[in-house]
């Protein structure tokens, strides 16, 4: 080892040291009964050494769940485990080691909140003592490292990134050339590098016709199969957005595998047996009460420029029929160049300027001089009547949050029929409410949709309960996997799963 390799690893142990002696002090004071209490956990006997050996292992295939060996500095483990070495340097360093892999592996190795100023979920924590105890006591330490990562889909996470690292290895690329939008019965040079791409994607590609360069229709069949798979339009036109879905390259669903497995760790191990779970990735919504899937549903999603977050939070009720006060940076960037066109631009679709965000004082738009305001410091109160129109539709949902966003029925239903379903500045559009809140209440306290319906009909504003509040997540997962491990991507409109790889690769 030259000088600034052994200077480096002495400065290492030194803090290891101090770390192991802190924790092992702390666990003392405790009344911790294991081994670990005495500040020997990895060395000095056989069931010492068994467990350094199968952490080692452990550390080795870390890369199994997208984690990189080398962040756990296994040459040094190594090096501290061979005959020889200071047993207190080495009771140090695996004591940390173990921490951090074991911290990793199950809560996640980045905090979530700091990747996005659009995440804020409560991220489990891993308790660095209890940690330690849990390894000290625990009769077979391979098992226990093994039962560290989660559950539900993880395996699978763990089965596709496995399949796509074989797949990258013997799988060719063949990027498509950008272009005018290529439609279904043109003729063009890109048509057979189209067909290539496709089959290298794993799709069974008809042969080409006489004309080899005609985009016909049994092509256009598996494109729009390609399409509804990855969440676009189905439309069969290559257009920009698929252009750029096909040109996604192995490395990039790669990384998006490793992404999930991480955001999957940032979750509750155990979700609840009634909770609310929305995936922005793949634009879904499932209700599960009692432990089954009671209800699933399509919804729509914030744009790129304003992402739905990742939240939890807590569902306790809904409204019929209410107003939608729009947010001041809607009303600037938005509504303003059109009263500046029109003043009575928005007054058929029901909405009414008010003096301020504090006062009920209604204004003529008619008498404010629209070209005077700055679209960054609107200062009137816009607010839309309930009706046909409005953008909440009939039924609201709140929950708290900091980002003021909710869950609504909407007058744009025909969105649905989208494949991308990005259209919201932010908030859940949900599909059929009414269905939802029906398989909430279950029957319960008297509740029938059809009440409901006649409440809304009436212009009712009505405030419901539910029955017990529900447990509300808030996700993006661009990956999900079968049993098998064969998985189903979402193209990462967001850009958030390139920022978690990126995070975690940090120290």
């Amino acid at each position: 080892m030259d000088e600034s390799a052994r200077s480096s690893y002495t400065s290492v142990v030194i803090r290891f040291n101090f770390f192991a002696a802190f924790l092992a002090f702390a666990l003392s004071f405790s009344g911790a009964s294991s081994s670990y209490a005495n500040g020997v956990l990895w060395t000095g006997s056989g069931p010492a050494t068994a467990r350094a050996d199968a952490l080692l292992k452990s550390l080795r295939s870390a890369s199994d769940h997208g984690l990189d060996p080398a962040w756990y500095g296994i040459a040094d483990v190594e090096k501290a485990m061979a005959p020889g070495a200071d047993p207190a340097a080495a009771e140090a360093l695996l004591s940390a080691v173990f921490v951090a892999y074991a911290s990793d592996v199950s809560t996640g190795r980045v905090r979530a909140n700091r990747v996005d100023k659009e995440i804020d979920i409560i991220q489990r924590k891993a308790d660095k003592g209890e940690l330690l105890q849990a390894a000290a006591d625990a009769p077979d330490f391979a098992a226990y490292l093994a039962s560290l990562p989660p559950k539900g889909d993880y395996p699978a996470l763990q089965k596709a990134l496995a399949a796509w690292r074989e797949k990258r290895s013997r799988t060719t690329y063949t990027p498509m050339v950008d272009g005018a939008a290529l439609k279904p019965g043109m003729i063009d040079s890109r048509v057979p590098v189209l067909r290539k791409r496709l089959a290298e994607l794993d799709f069974t590609v008809p042969p080409a016709g006489v004309v080899a360069d005609l985009y016909d229709e049994p092509l256009v069949g598996v494109v729009k199969s390609y399409q509804e798979m990855k969440g676009l339009t189905v439309d069969g036109v290559i257009g920009a957005k698929t252009v750029r879905s096909l040109n996604t390259t192995l490395d990039d669903r790669i990384e998006q595998i490793i992404a999930n497995l991480e955001r999957r760790r940032w979750l509750p191990e155990y979700l609840g047996s009634r909770f609310v779970y929305v995936n922005t990735g793949d634009y879904s919504m499932i209700f599960v009460n009692d432990g089954r899937v009671a209800f699933q549903s399509q919804v729509i999603v914030g744009t790129p420029k304003d992402p739905t977050p990742e939240i939890q939070s807590v569902m306790r009720g809904f409204q019929t029929n209410p107003y939608w006060t729009v947010p001041q940076s809607i009303a600037g960037e938005e509504y303003l160049p059109m009263l500046r066109r029109d003043s009575n631009a928005l007054a058929s679709n029901g909405f009414k300027i008010f003096a301020s965000w504090s006062h009920d004082e209604e204004l003529d738009p008619n008498t404010i001089d629209w070209s005077s305001i700055h679209p960054k410091a609107f200062p009137y109160r816009i607010r839309q009547d309930s009706g046909a129109s409005n953008a909440l539709g009939y039924i609201f949902f709140p929950f708290t949050n900091k980002y003021g966003i909710y869950m609504h029925d909407t007058a744009s239903r025909w969105l649905f029929t989208e494949g991308s379903r990005n259209f919201s500045h932010g908030c859940i559009r949900l599909q059929n409410p009414l269905d939802f809140v029906e398989r909430v209440f279950n029957g319960k306290n008297g509740f029938s949709k059809e009440r409901v319906l006649q409440v809304i009909n009436s212009g009712q504003q009505a405030h419901y309960t539910f029955p017990e509040p529900i447990t509300l997540y808030v996700t993006y997962r661009t990956v999900t996997a079968n049993a098998d491990g064969v998985p189903t991507f979402r193209d990462d409109v967001y850009g958030r799963d390139r920022r978690v790889v990126r995070m975690m690769a940090k120290p």
